[in-house]
This record gives C-alpha cells, sequence and structure tokens, in this order.
C-alpha cells in the first residue's frame, strides 16, 4: 500500500490532497466529511483586501456620517480617521475548523496593497491557523504602473504578510508574470515557504440583451490542468519553495500528474464543489492505486520526476516542443479536412 503522508510547509498531512480555499470551508460538518474521505488539509475560504477596507468605512459612515452636521459642529472638514474593525466572523471560523478537524487549518488571505491589513494574519495565527495562503490576485489595470512595478508591490505585500507572523505563509499566483520562474524565486527572499499554482482569474461576460457587464462562476475543467503541470515543472527542483497544484484536477491520475510534475500537495474545489466528499475520496484512493501500479512506496517519491530538470526530453518543456507541435499537426482523414 502506498504511504500517501506527506509534509507541506513543514506541517504533517495524512494526503497530499488538499481542500482548496472555496466556499466550502464555511460549512465545518461538510470539511468533516472531507477530512473522512481522505482530504490532508483545509485552505479557509479567502478574506479580501477590499473587505476590510469597505467594512471599515461602511461602520465609519454609520456611526460618524452625521456627527459634525448640527449647529455645534466641530469641523466642517470630513473625519480622515478610521477606525478599524476586527474580523471577528472570519477568525471565528477558522476556530471553529480547528476544533472539529484533525487536519491542518490554513488561512486565506486576499490583497495586492502594503498596508496595515497584512497585521491581520497575525490574527488568524492568533485564532489558530497553521499556515497562510496570499492570493496575488492583482488585476492591473493602470496605465501608469509598469511589470517590474507591480511584481515589487506584491513581493511588499508578501513581506509584510510573513513578518507579521510565524507561521509558514504560500503565495497563490497567477499564471500570468513574464517570468514566472523569476518571480517565484523572489518570493523565497521576501519570506514565502510555498507556491500555489494558479489562482483562476475571475472572468466577467457582457450580457448582449441587458448590455452590461455579468459575472459567472465557472467550475474549472481538466483542460486547465496542463497550465499548471507546465508550470510546476518550470520550478520543481530550481526555486527554493515548496509546490501545490491549484485548477483543472478532477480524477487521481491528475493528481499523479502533478506529483510527477513537482507538486507536494494538490488543491480541489470545483470537483467537490459539483460531487461532493465521494468526489475525494475517490481521487485519494485512485491516486494511490496508479502510485501503486508506477511501483512508488511513497507519495513523495513521484515528485518532480518529470520535471524540467529530471524528464527523459526536457524539451518537451519548452518551446522547441511548440514548434514541432504545430509543424507536425496533419488533418485527420476522413474529417472536414478530408
Amino acid at each position: 500500500m502506498v504511504d500517501l503522508r506527506t509534509q507541506w510547509l513543514g506541517l504533517e498531512l495524512p494526503t497530499p490532497i488538499v481542500v482548496a480555499s472555496s466556499p466550502i470551508s464555511d460549512d465545518v460538518d461538510a470539511l468533516h466529511s472531507l477530512e473522512r474521505a481522505g482530504a490532508g488539509a483545509v485552505v479557509m475560504r479567502s478574506l479580501f483586501e477590499e473587505q476590510l477596507v469597505e467594512e471599515q468605512m461602511a461602520a465609519h459612515r454609520y456611526f460618524d456620517g452625521n456627527v459634525d452636521t448640527d449647529a455645534e459642529a466641530r469641523t466642517m472638514l470630513p473625519d480622515s480617521q478610521v477606525f478599524s474593525l476586527g474580523p471577528d466572523a472570519y477568525v471565528v471560523k477558522i476556530r471553529r475548523a480547528k476544533s472539529a478537524l484533525g487536519i491542518p487549518v490554513i488561512g486565506s488571505l486576499n490583497g495586492t496593497t502594503p498596508g496595515g491589513w497584512t497585521e491581520l494574519a497575525g490574527a488568524l495565527e492568533a485564532a489558530g491557523a497553521d499556515a497562510i495562503e496570499l492570493n496575488l490576485y492583482d488585476l492591473a489595470t493602470s496605465l501608469s504602473e509598469d511589470s517590474s512595478d507591480v511584481e515589487a508591490r506584491q513581493l511588499e505585500v508578501v513581506r509584510g504578510v510573513c513578518a507579521a507572523v510565524r507561521i509558514p505563509v504560500s503565495v497563490k499566483l497567477s499564471p500570468f508574470y513574464s517570468s514566472i520562474p523569476f518571480f517565484a524565486n523572489k518570493l523565497r527572499g521576501a519570506g514565502a515557504r510555498g507556491a500555489v499554482l494558479f489562482n483562476r482569474f475571475y472572468q466577467p461576460d457582457i450580457d448582449l440583451d441587458a448590455l452590461d457587464v455579468v459575472r459567472n462562476v465557472r467550475f474549472s475543467t481538466h483542460h486547465e490542468l496542463p497550465l499548471r503541470l507546465h508550470g510546476l515543472a518550470l520550478l520543481s527542483g530550481r526555486v527554493d519553495l515548496e509546490l501545490a497544484a491549484s485548477g483543472g484536477v478532477h480524477s487521481g491520475d491528475d493528481a499523479v500528474k502533478c506529483l510527477l510534475s513537482g507538486a507536494t500537495v494538490v488543491q480541489l474545489a470545483s470537483v467537490l464543489l459539483e460531487r461532493g466528499p465521494d468526489a475525494m475520496r475517490s481521487i485519494v484512493e485512485s491516486m494511490a492505486t496508479r502510485l501503486d501500479a508506477m511501483g512508488y512506496a511513497q507519495a513523495g517519491h513521484a515528485r518532480g520526476v518529470l520535471a524540467l530538470d529530471k524528464a527523459p526530453d526536457p524539451h518537451a518543456w519548452e518551446r522547441l516542443q511548440y514548434v514541432r507541435t504545430l509543424q507536425g499537426w496533419r488533418p485527420r482523414r476522413g474529417g472536414k479536412w478530408g
């Protein structure tokens, strides 16, 4: 039987399959079911920097908005001080998850600018979070900020969060950096211990009838997995970070591919939202069966076997294979093209 025990960010996990940040983590009973089905850890739903700012401003407007509108007003200028509201509800959820589960519970923060909100990491640590996953979900829209400015600002955020806690911090990245290896290497210098590949960007659509922008959440499919495999293979063994795969994993074979590309753990969300704990159990069991058939006694033995520096044909991960693929394409016989 394959030993699935795994170390992620210094934490002991019974399996390398992790519940990714999603609405599931709001339900402790659901998390308990996923733990019984084989989950190795859980990442809580993300708390956004914008949520904290909006809560603070809303409370300020509610309580203080009319303070200086009477005849004895102290000033005609708006108050520049905004008191801070702690994320009490989020902290309570972490405490409940910690008390109910026997697997690591990882807090999740989502922010893009340096500031006082990064101190929230300390509150999550105090609530019992075993680690923190920091999402650098940044939609660059400014015409005056170039890529180096964006990356410098993000690294400052990482430094701020890492400096605020003693627990390990992983950083969840998007796939849209000019050089993912370069930026990932910088993350280690900023204090991060792991990197999660990749965040799925919010992609609004257009409603032609309403002539409006609409928000739709679409589940991932296994077609999104190759992008993750490629990123993992480029980083595995080349940067001093532990790696996690996130997005596009819908089967045990998908999870094994992630391990072979260099992942230490594999995160699931969409497949769990669609199929529940049965999906977790099926993926853990089929992953173990596949690893055993391949001759691996431990899940860690498969890690990075097909990464860039170890693959039999490293060019398969590089641009040369792109050229060969395009040049080798031929129409199917009997199909639309002949």
